[in-house]
Protein backbone atom coordinates (compact mmCIF):
# COMPACT_ATOMS: atom_id res chain seq x y z
CA UNK A 1 0.00 0.00 0.00
CA UNK A 2 1.66 3.35 -1.10
CA UNK A 3 2.18 5.81 1.82
CA UNK A 4 -0.85 8.43 1.97
CA UNK A 5 -0.19 12.40 0.78
CA UNK A 6 0.03 14.94 3.41
CA UNK A 7 -3.07 16.11 2.45
CA UNK A 8 -4.63 13.06 2.53
CA UNK A 9 -7.25 11.76 5.11
CA UNK A 10 -8.62 8.30 5.91
CA UNK A 11 -12.13 7.15 4.28
CA UNK A 12 -14.83 7.94 5.63
CA UNK A 13 -13.77 10.80 8.06
CA UNK A 14 -14.36 14.85 6.82
CA UNK A 15 -12.97 17.98 7.52
CA UNK A 16 -15.68 20.49 9.19
CA UNK A 17 -14.99 24.04 8.08
CA UNK A 18 -16.11 26.74 10.57
CA UNK A 19 -19.40 27.49 8.47
CA UNK A 20 -20.14 24.04 9.07
CA UNK A 21 -19.03 24.19 12.50
CA UNK A 22 -21.52 27.18 13.43
CA UNK A 23 -24.07 25.31 11.77
CA UNK A 24 -23.63 21.74 13.55
CA UNK A 25 -23.07 23.56 16.44
CA UNK A 26 -26.52 25.37 16.11
CA UNK A 27 -28.21 21.90 15.59
CA UNK A 28 -26.09 20.71 18.98
CA UNK A 29 -27.12 23.19 21.01
CA UNK A 30 -30.60 24.00 19.99
CA UNK A 31 -31.22 20.36 20.84
CA UNK A 32 -29.21 19.98 23.90
CA UNK A 33 -31.45 23.09 25.39
CA UNK A 34 -34.61 20.89 24.07
CA UNK A 35 -34.08 17.89 26.04
CA UNK A 36 -32.57 20.00 28.81
CA UNK A 37 -36.20 21.75 29.28
CA UNK A 38 -37.86 18.29 29.32
CA UNK A 39 -35.52 17.52 32.39
CA UNK A 40 -32.93 15.40 30.61
CA UNK A 41 -29.19 16.49 31.89
CA UNK A 42 -26.05 15.86 29.59
CA UNK A 43 -23.82 13.33 30.38
CA UNK A 44 -20.05 12.60 28.47
CA UNK A 45 -18.91 9.61 28.11
CA UNK A 46 -15.18 8.02 26.98
CA UNK A 47 -14.25 8.13 23.06
CA UNK A 48 -12.90 4.90 23.60
CA UNK A 49 -13.79 2.02 26.00
CA UNK A 50 -12.58 -1.97 26.67
CA UNK A 51 -13.99 -4.12 24.25
CA UNK A 52 -15.05 -7.16 26.66
CA UNK A 53 -17.30 -4.73 28.50
CA UNK A 54 -18.92 -1.96 26.04
CA UNK A 55 -17.85 -3.36 22.68
CA UNK A 56 -19.20 -6.75 23.36
CA UNK A 57 -22.77 -5.93 24.60
CA UNK A 58 -22.76 -3.08 22.08
CA UNK A 59 -25.20 -3.74 19.39
CA UNK A 60 -22.94 -3.08 16.33
CA UNK A 61 -21.80 -5.90 14.76
CA UNK A 62 -18.16 -6.91 15.61
CA UNK A 63 -16.83 -6.48 12.07
CA UNK A 64 -17.67 -3.03 12.09
CA UNK A 65 -16.36 -1.80 15.83
CA UNK A 66 -13.02 -0.10 15.45
CA UNK A 67 -10.74 -2.06 17.73
CA UNK A 68 -7.12 -1.49 18.92
CA UNK A 69 -4.63 -2.57 21.62
CA UNK A 70 -3.08 -0.15 24.80
CA UNK A 71 0.14 -0.35 25.86
CA UNK A 72 -0.91 -3.39 28.19
CA UNK A 73 -2.41 -5.55 25.20
CA UNK A 74 -6.12 -4.69 26.24
CA UNK A 75 -7.91 -4.92 23.70
CA UNK A 76 -10.07 -1.36 23.03
CA UNK A 77 -12.56 -0.09 20.70
CA UNK A 78 -13.73 3.52 20.21
CA UNK A 79 -18.08 3.72 21.01
CA UNK A 80 -20.27 2.69 17.80
CA UNK A 81 -22.95 4.50 19.79
CA UNK A 82 -23.64 6.14 23.06
CA UNK A 83 -26.23 3.58 24.35
CA UNK A 84 -23.69 1.45 25.42
CA UNK A 85 -21.52 3.41 27.63
CA UNK A 86 -24.81 5.23 29.19
CA UNK A 87 -25.64 1.77 30.28
CA UNK A 88 -22.33 1.16 31.58
CA UNK A 89 -22.07 4.02 33.47
CA UNK A 90 -25.85 3.54 35.03
CA UNK A 91 -24.76 -0.04 36.18
CA UNK A 92 -21.36 1.46 37.80
CA UNK A 93 -20.92 5.17 38.75
CA UNK A 94 -24.79 5.90 39.18
CA UNK A 95 -25.73 2.37 40.34
CA UNK A 96 -27.26 4.12 43.10
CA UNK A 97 -29.14 6.71 41.85
CA UNK A 98 -33.02 6.35 41.91
CA UNK A 99 -35.19 5.59 38.88
CA UNK A 100 -36.34 7.36 36.82
CA UNK A 101 -33.12 9.00 35.19
CA UNK A 102 -33.09 11.23 32.29
CA UNK A 103 -30.30 11.74 30.27
CA UNK A 104 -29.11 13.49 27.07
CA UNK A 105 -25.50 13.60 24.90
CA UNK A 106 -23.59 15.22 21.79
CA UNK A 107 -21.17 13.12 20.71
CA UNK A 108 -19.06 11.43 17.97
CA UNK A 109 -19.33 7.91 17.52
CA UNK A 110 -16.93 5.51 15.18
CA UNK A 111 -18.30 2.90 12.78
CA UNK A 112 -16.33 0.72 10.09
CA UNK A 113 -17.93 0.46 6.70
CA UNK A 114 -16.25 -0.44 3.21
CA UNK A 115 -14.40 2.06 1.62
CA UNK A 116 -16.52 1.73 -1.81
CA UNK A 117 -19.69 2.32 0.38
CA UNK A 118 -18.93 6.28 0.60
CA UNK A 119 -20.81 6.16 4.00
CA UNK A 120 -19.00 7.78 7.13
CA UNK A 121 -16.89 6.18 9.92
CA UNK A 122 -16.80 9.07 11.82
CA UNK A 123 -20.20 10.60 12.71
CA UNK A 124 -22.18 13.14 15.22
CA UNK A 125 -25.56 11.89 17.25
CA UNK A 126 -27.15 14.20 19.49
CA UNK A 127 -29.74 11.86 21.39
CA UNK A 128 -31.80 11.27 25.02
CA UNK A 129 -32.20 7.98 26.96
CA UNK A 130 -35.29 7.42 29.85
CA UNK A 131 -33.72 4.76 32.48
CA UNK A 132 -36.18 3.19 34.72
CA UNK A 133 -39.67 3.73 33.10
CA UNK A 134 -41.42 0.47 31.36
CA UNK A 135 -44.59 1.98 30.97
CA UNK A 136 -46.33 3.93 27.92
CA UNK A 137 -46.17 6.84 29.50
CA UNK A 138 -42.67 6.30 29.73
CA UNK A 139 -42.33 5.42 25.38
CA UNK A 140 -44.40 8.33 24.07
CA UNK A 141 -42.57 10.55 26.35
CA UNK A 142 -39.54 9.64 24.37
CA UNK A 143 -41.33 9.69 20.79
CA UNK A 144 -42.60 13.21 21.67
CA UNK A 145 -39.16 14.40 22.99
CA UNK A 146 -37.90 13.21 19.51
CA UNK A 147 -40.52 15.36 17.80
CA UNK A 148 -39.52 17.99 19.66
CA UNK A 149 -35.87 17.85 19.84
CA UNK A 150 -36.14 17.39 15.54
CA UNK A 151 -38.08 20.74 15.67
CA UNK A 152 -35.63 22.23 17.99
CA UNK A 153 -32.86 20.78 14.82
CA UNK A 154 -34.99 23.08 12.18
CA UNK A 155 -36.28 19.88 11.05
CA UNK A 156 -40.03 21.13 10.32
CA UNK A 157 -41.65 18.12 7.89
CA UNK A 158 -40.87 14.61 9.53
CA UNK A 159 -42.45 11.44 9.81
CA UNK A 160 -42.20 9.01 13.04
CA UNK A 161 -42.67 5.47 11.88
CA UNK A 162 -43.74 3.67 14.81
CA UNK A 163 -43.67 -0.58 15.23
CA UNK A 164 -43.13 -3.10 17.94
CA UNK A 165 -40.52 -6.16 18.18
CA UNK A 166 -43.00 -8.49 20.11
CA UNK A 167 -45.59 -7.75 17.55
CA UNK A 168 -43.71 -9.41 14.56
CA UNK A 169 -41.92 -11.94 16.74
CA UNK A 170 -45.63 -13.04 18.09
CA UNK A 171 -46.95 -13.25 14.73
CA UNK A 172 -43.92 -15.34 13.39
CA UNK A 173 -44.16 -17.92 16.21
CA UNK A 174 -47.56 -18.12 15.46
CA UNK A 175 -47.60 -18.59 11.97
CA UNK A 176 -43.93 -20.49 11.61
CA UNK A 177 -43.49 -22.08 15.40
CA UNK A 178 -40.00 -23.35 16.00
CA UNK A 179 -39.07 -22.59 12.39
CA UNK A 180 -36.02 -20.12 13.70
CA UNK A 181 -34.21 -19.70 10.64
CA UNK A 182 -37.15 -18.94 8.75
CA UNK A 183 -38.65 -16.33 10.93
CA UNK A 184 -34.56 -14.82 11.48
CA UNK A 185 -34.88 -14.52 7.39
CA UNK A 186 -37.85 -12.85 7.21
CA UNK A 187 -36.96 -10.12 10.03
CA UNK A 188 -33.81 -9.50 7.85
CA UNK A 189 -36.04 -8.23 4.48
CA UNK A 190 -37.72 -6.30 7.38
CA UNK A 191 -34.88 -4.75 8.91
CA UNK A 192 -33.51 -3.83 5.31
CA UNK A 193 -37.08 -2.64 4.62
CA UNK A 194 -37.07 -5.23 1.45
CA UNK A 195 -40.72 -5.92 1.29
CA UNK A 196 -40.41 -7.42 -2.18
CA UNK A 197 -37.52 -9.76 -0.33
CA UNK A 198 -40.01 -10.73 2.34
CA UNK A 199 -42.71 -11.72 -0.38
CA UNK A 200 -39.87 -13.72 -2.31
CA UNK A 201 -39.17 -15.46 1.05
CA UNK A 202 -42.39 -16.13 1.68
CA UNK A 203 -42.93 -17.85 -1.77
CA UNK A 204 -40.23 -20.45 -1.04
CA UNK A 205 -41.63 -21.46 2.37
CA UNK A 206 -43.77 -24.22 2.70
CA UNK A 207 -47.28 -22.81 3.49
CA UNK A 208 -50.64 -22.94 3.02
CA UNK A 209 -52.32 -20.19 1.28
CA UNK A 210 -54.27 -18.88 4.76
CA UNK A 211 -50.32 -18.98 6.40
CA UNK A 212 -49.00 -17.14 3.60
CA UNK A 213 -51.85 -14.29 3.26
CA UNK A 214 -51.32 -13.66 7.45
CA UNK A 215 -47.92 -12.88 6.84
CA UNK A 216 -48.22 -10.56 3.26
CA UNK A 217 -51.05 -8.98 5.57
CA UNK A 218 -48.62 -7.79 7.72
CA UNK A 219 -47.38 -5.53 5.08
CA UNK A 220 -50.36 -3.31 4.51
CA UNK A 221 -50.27 -2.81 8.31
CA UNK A 222 -49.06 0.57 8.11
CA UNK A 223 -50.82 3.90 9.05
CA UNK A 224 -52.97 5.84 11.76
CA UNK A 225 -54.69 4.38 15.09
CA UNK A 226 -56.94 1.83 13.12
CA UNK A 227 -54.14 -0.09 12.47
CA UNK A 228 -54.53 -1.33 16.11
CA UNK A 229 -57.72 -2.82 15.30
CA UNK A 230 -56.28 -4.49 11.95
CA UNK A 231 -53.13 -6.00 13.87
CA UNK A 232 -55.24 -7.36 16.66
CA UNK A 233 -57.64 -9.18 14.05
CA UNK A 234 -54.78 -10.75 12.47
CA UNK A 235 -52.87 -12.51 15.40
CA UNK A 236 -54.20 -14.25 18.01
CA UNK A 237 -50.47 -14.83 19.77
CA UNK A 238 -50.61 -13.43 23.87
CA UNK A 239 -47.17 -11.50 22.55
CA UNK A 240 -48.21 -10.00 19.39
CA UNK A 241 -51.83 -8.49 21.20
CA UNK A 242 -50.04 -7.73 24.20
CA UNK A 243 -47.70 -5.73 22.04
CA UNK A 244 -50.25 -4.01 20.23
CA UNK A 245 -52.19 -3.09 23.37
CA UNK A 246 -49.01 -1.27 24.40
CA UNK A 247 -49.14 0.58 21.33
CA UNK A 248 -52.37 1.75 21.28
CA UNK A 249 -51.62 2.87 24.56
CA UNK A 250 -48.47 4.85 23.47
CA UNK A 251 -50.58 6.66 20.85
CA UNK A 252 -53.11 7.58 23.14
CA UNK A 253 -50.28 9.39 25.36
CA UNK A 254 -48.93 10.76 22.19
CA UNK A 255 -52.91 12.54 21.62
CA UNK A 256 -52.49 14.01 24.77
CA UNK A 257 -49.37 15.72 23.61
CA UNK A 258 -50.47 16.89 20.70
CA UNK A 259 -48.29 15.03 18.38
CA UNK A 260 -49.74 12.57 17.15
CA UNK A 261 -50.06 13.88 13.67
CA UNK A 262 -46.83 12.98 13.25
CA UNK A 263 -46.50 9.58 13.74
CA UNK A 264 -48.13 6.66 11.95
CA UNK A 265 -48.03 2.71 13.28
CA UNK A 266 -45.75 0.79 10.92
CA UNK A 267 -45.36 -2.66 12.05
CA UNK A 268 -43.04 -3.60 9.33
CA UNK A 269 -40.48 -1.55 11.41
CA UNK A 270 -38.77 -3.60 13.80
CA UNK A 271 -35.40 -1.72 14.46
CA UNK A 272 -32.47 -3.86 14.90
CA UNK A 273 -34.07 -6.75 16.18
CA UNK A 274 -30.68 -8.02 17.79
CA UNK A 275 -30.95 -4.89 20.03
CA UNK A 276 -34.42 -3.96 20.68
CA UNK A 277 -37.34 -5.24 23.21
CA UNK A 278 -40.62 -3.53 22.27
CA UNK A 279 -41.41 -0.02 20.84
CA UNK A 280 -39.19 0.81 18.08
CA UNK A 281 -39.40 3.99 15.35
CA UNK A 282 -37.54 5.93 13.14
CA UNK A 283 -38.18 10.05 11.90
CA UNK A 284 -38.14 10.13 8.02
CA UNK A 285 -36.86 14.20 7.00
CA UNK A 286 -39.40 15.12 3.87
CA UNK A 287 -36.08 16.30 2.12
CA UNK A 288 -34.04 12.67 2.85
CA UNK A 289 -35.01 9.52 1.88
CA UNK A 290 -33.49 7.95 5.38
CA UNK A 291 -33.93 8.44 8.54
CA UNK A 292 -32.81 11.59 10.55
CA UNK A 293 -33.60 10.05 13.84
CA UNK A 294 -33.91 6.07 15.71
CA UNK A 295 -34.95 5.11 18.91
CA UNK A 296 -36.85 2.17 20.81
CA UNK A 297 -37.01 0.02 24.01
CA UNK A 298 -33.92 -1.96 25.15
CA UNK A 299 -34.80 -3.63 28.51
CA UNK A 300 -32.36 -6.12 28.07
CA UNK A 301 -29.19 -4.01 27.09
CA UNK A 302 -28.61 -2.52 31.11
CA UNK A 303 -28.89 -6.37 32.75
CA UNK A 304 -25.32 -6.73 31.01
CA UNK A 305 -24.12 -4.58 33.26
CA UNK A 306 -25.66 -5.99 36.43
CA UNK A 307 -28.61 -3.49 36.58
CA UNK A 308 -31.74 -5.05 35.13
CA UNK A 309 -33.95 -1.79 34.76
CA UNK A 310 -35.90 -0.87 31.92
CA UNK A 311 -35.29 2.01 29.24
CA UNK A 312 -36.01 3.60 26.47
CA UNK A 313 -33.83 6.37 24.33
CA UNK A 314 -33.19 7.88 20.59
CA UNK A 315 -30.51 8.98 18.49
CA UNK A 316 -30.97 12.21 16.25
CA UNK A 317 -28.40 11.23 13.17
CA UNK A 318 -27.09 14.91 13.46
CA UNK A 319 -24.86 14.65 10.17
CA UNK A 320 -27.70 14.03 7.74
CA UNK A 321 -29.33 16.57 9.15
CA UNK A 322 -26.78 18.87 8.85
CA UNK A 323 -25.93 17.73 4.96
CA UNK A 324 -29.15 17.26 3.81
CA UNK A 325 -31.83 19.48 5.53
CA UNK A 326 -32.19 23.44 4.74
CA UNK A 327 -32.10 24.93 7.63
CA UNK A 328 -32.18 28.82 8.59
CA UNK A 329 -29.75 30.04 10.56
CA UNK A 330 -30.04 33.20 12.63
CA UNK A 331 -27.50 36.06 11.05
CA UNK A 332 -24.06 36.55 12.59
CA UNK A 333 -23.02 39.79 13.63
CA UNK A 334 -20.16 40.81 11.79
CA UNK A 335 -16.86 41.12 13.51
CA UNK A 336 -15.30 44.51 14.12
CA UNK A 337 -11.76 44.94 12.64
CA UNK A 338 -9.33 46.92 14.88
CA UNK A 339 -6.27 47.78 13.03
CA UNK A 340 -3.09 49.43 15.13
CA UNK A 341 0.69 50.78 14.64
CA UNK A 342 3.32 49.51 16.54
CA UNK A 343 2.63 53.05 18.81
CA UNK A 344 -0.79 52.43 19.27
CA UNK A 345 -0.77 48.82 20.20
CA UNK A 346 -2.14 49.47 23.81
CA UNK A 347 -5.00 51.99 23.27
CA UNK A 348 -6.23 49.68 20.35
CA UNK A 349 -6.45 46.33 22.48
CA UNK A 350 -7.94 48.12 25.39
CA UNK A 351 -10.58 49.71 22.63
CA UNK A 352 -10.63 46.33 21.42
CA UNK A 353 -11.69 44.71 25.17
CA UNK A 354 -14.00 47.56 25.99
CA UNK A 355 -15.91 46.23 22.81
CA UNK A 356 -15.82 42.71 23.58
CA UNK A 357 -17.67 43.64 26.82
CA UNK A 358 -20.23 45.20 24.89
CA UNK A 359 -20.56 42.03 23.09
CA UNK A 360 -19.21 42.34 19.92
CA UNK A 361 -16.74 40.04 18.13
CA UNK A 362 -13.14 42.14 17.61
CA UNK A 363 -10.18 41.16 14.96
CA UNK A 364 -7.24 43.12 15.70
CA UNK A 365 -4.51 43.36 13.40
CA UNK A 366 -0.88 44.94 12.71
CA UNK A 367 -1.31 47.56 10.16
CA UNK A 368 1.87 46.16 8.38
CA UNK A 369 0.30 42.42 8.16
CA UNK A 370 -3.29 43.78 7.17
CA UNK A 371 -3.49 42.90 3.62
CA UNK A 372 -7.27 43.72 3.90
CA UNK A 373 -8.71 46.52 6.14
CA UNK A 374 -11.81 47.23 3.99
CA UNK A 375 -15.03 44.57 3.45
CA UNK A 376 -14.70 42.12 0.58
CA UNK A 377 -16.67 41.14 -1.93
CA UNK A 378 -14.91 37.45 -2.04
CA UNK A 379 -17.32 34.67 -1.36
CA UNK A 380 -15.09 32.17 -0.08
CA UNK A 381 -16.66 30.86 3.28
CA UNK A 382 -13.63 31.53 5.49
CA UNK A 383 -13.59 35.26 4.11
CA UNK A 384 -14.35 37.93 6.69
CA UNK A 385 -16.96 40.48 5.57
CA UNK A 386 -16.36 43.18 8.86
CA UNK A 387 -19.04 45.27 10.33
CA UNK A 388 -16.75 48.03 10.72
CA UNK A 389 -13.04 48.96 10.54
CA UNK A 390 -11.31 50.93 13.48
CA UNK A 391 -7.52 52.45 12.77
CA UNK A 392 -5.36 53.37 15.56
CA UNK A 393 -1.75 55.39 14.47
CA UNK A 394 0.14 57.30 17.04
CA UNK A 395 -1.74 56.46 19.64
CA UNK A 396 -5.68 57.77 18.48
CA UNK A 397 -8.03 56.67 16.64
CA UNK A 398 -7.27 57.81 12.90
CA UNK A 399 -10.41 56.70 11.16
CA UNK A 400 -13.97 54.59 12.19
Amino acid sequence: MSKPKGFEKPAGVRDYLPHVVTKLRHIERNVLDCMSEWGYRQIITPTMEYYDTVGVASSTSDRKLYKMLNNRGTTMVLRSDMTTPIARVMGSVLKEESLPVRLSYHANVFRSIEEKAGRETEFFQTGAELVGNDSAEGDAEVIALAIASLQAAGVETFKISLGHVGFLTGLLEEVLPDQTIEQEALKETLLNRDFVGFREQLAHFQLSSEQRQELEGLLRLRGAQDICRQATALSSNPRAIASIQHLCKVWEVLEAYGVSEHVMIDLTMIGDFSYYTGMVFEGYAAELGFPVCSGGRYDNLLTQFGRPVAATGFALKTNRILDGVNLLLPQEEAPVLIAYDVNSRREAFAHATELRRQGKIVITEHIEATHRLEPSADTHPLTVKYSQTIRFTDGQIISI
